[in-house]
């Protein structure tokens, strides 16, 4: 059975609200949602980094998930709305407080360097206007390669036709690059009445141009290999604060001591021994030399 994963829930400032939109999402058959927490940096003047609100001071109990015995679970996401390579700090202490990190780039630039180099799990796609950029094979091939993600947002073609037309024309633009591999399809709800149970989202992305096995993969698996990366990121860079060994890499614990390998030594090295003596072979058209006298002639007969 497939586990289905919404990955963009807004916070509301009503408690009410927020907690009626969990009992949908669990309702509906989601068996995770990411509470997103959005920044948008100016240049103007410095902002703090917004901090999660705890999951006990949310919501009063966790609903339990429709057709299973267990709660859903609730995780936190930031998601940085980028226009200047400035406003992404990777050594921000504050992002350790949230299990998945996203970024929306503006600009042609920014999202090449997101596909590239910024240690980040989701991209997400402009769905609300049209594009101001081509997506390029080269920088999408990338980023399935170093395992991030592109997501897409259905709500605003929920809202409006204009914006439905926007969301359509940048979703096929985006899988004509990508063929397909790794694309989310999420929400960003933040009202009950928007969310859409996973089977209708899978429909959703055949729509987009997504293959029966992709539609299904981008609310369930994909979403999965998401937080899986966002997990690795974090156990990567809690290991990267602690002193390492010479030979100890990040993210994986350090070798047994009673290998030789360790920190690089070598092996000792066996005692010089001296080859047994032998006898040696004549050489060929040489005699032996012996200790016996050679004989003497007999007499002359007289």
């Amino acid at each position: 059975m497939s586990v289905f994963m919404d990955l963009n829930l807004r916070p509301t400032a009503e408690r009410s609200t927020l907690q009626s939109l969990l009992d949908t999402a669990a309702h509906l058959g989601y068996s995770a949602v990411a509470i997103n927490y959005v920044f948008e940096p100016t240049s103007k003047k410095k902002q703090e980094i917004p901090k999660p609100t705890p999951t006990s001071e949310l919501f009063d109990k966790l609903p339990t998930v429709q057709g299973r015995s267990r709660p859903i679970r609730v995780l936190n996401r930031l998601t940085i709305v980028a226009s200047d390579a400035s406003h992404f700090r990777p050594s921000a202490p504050e992002f350790r407080s949230f299990d998945l990190l996203a970024i929306h780039p503006t600009s042609e630039k920014l999202f090449h360097a997101a596909c590239m180099t910024f240690d980040v799990d989701i991209i997400c796609v402009t769905v609300t206007e049209k594009l101001p950029f081509f997506f390029k094979r080269a920088p999408v091939s990338g980023a399935v390669e170093r395992g991030l993600v592109f997501e897409l947002c259905y709500v605003p073609a929920i809202r409006d036709s204009t914006t439905r037309r926007y969301t359509i024309a940048n979703a096929v633009c985006l899988l004509e690059s990508c063929k397909g591999r790794n694309v989310i399809l999420s929400s960003g709800a933040e009202k009950p009445l928007e969310l859409r149970g996973p089977y209708d989202i899978a429909n959703l992305g055949l729509l987009f141009g997504l293959s029966e096995g992709d539609a299904k993969e981008a609310v369930s698996s994909t979403c999965r290999s998401a937080v899986l990366h966002g997990v690795h990121t974090l156990q990567v860079s809690a290991d990267t604060r602690a002193p390492a060994s010479c030979c100890q890499k990040p993210g994986r614990p350090p070798a047994a001591p009673s290998t030789p390998r360790d920190c690089a030594q070598a092996p000792p090295t066996r005692p010089a021994q001296t080859p047994p003596t032998s006898r040696k072979s004549p050489i060929p058209g040489q005699r032996l030399q012996t200790n016996l006298q050679p004989r003497e002639p007999d007499p002359p007969p007289q």
